[in-house]
């Protein structure tokens, strides 16, 4: 049990049958009245955020949110399939999970897959990957001082904002959380 004076940020519990991240907390000892806990939250399966006050001493009961590193193998249909790294099982995970940032995973990328009770509720890709662009207009010598972009396509599809310089077949780092191109990549 955690009771809503111990909330901190990152801290999960189970509210209601909903498993709830805590994003931002703040005690609050107005000078009239009972002190309140005010609280910005997250529910981790939904990704719906919502803000409410408790009580301190209101209980709660925790929520272990398992991140299991499962490499991505291939995928069928609306099935994606992830193989546990430790006993090469295949789990089938459903494609409405992935969020918008698994454009920028490939065949064998680790990644973390996030469960409560057994029931996998998100994918979280690596945080930068290095992908290789495929289609973009040529780069010309001398562009790089400016911020200007240009639409690339990379390997898995993807489409991004690059710098005028790159080429097709150039490798480039993404950062997944934002999809922005952060550098071009060695080798």
């Amino acid at each position: 049990m955690i009771t809503a004076s111990e909330f901190r940020n990152g801290v999960t519990f189970d509210m209601d049958g909903k498993v709830m991240q805590v994003i931002e907390f703040q005690h609050v000892k107005p000078g009239k009245g009972a002190a309140f806990v005010r609280t910005k939250m997250k529910n981790v399966i939904t990704g719906a955020v919502i803000e409410t006050s408790f009580n301190p001493t209101d209980k709660f009961e925790n929520a272990y949110v398992e991140r299991k590193d499962m490499e991505y193998s291939y995928s069928d249909g609306d099935l994606y399939y992830f193989m546990d790294t430790e006993t090469f099982e295949l789990e089938p995970i459903d494609g409405k999970l992935l969020g918008d940032n698994f454009r920028f995973v490939k065949e064998n990328m680790v990644c973390k897959v996030m469960s409560y009770k057994g029931k996998v509720f998100g994918i979280e890709p690596p945080n930068f990957v290095e992908l290789v662009v495929t289609e973009t207009d040529p780069g010309f010598a001398g562009n790089t001082a400016t911020n200007v972009t240009k639409p690339a396509t990379l390997e898995t599809g993807a489409e991004i904002k690059v710098p005028l310089f790159i080429n097709p077949g150039d490798k480039v780092k993404i950062d997944t959380r934002t999809g922005e191109y952060l550098e071009r990549a060695k080798g």
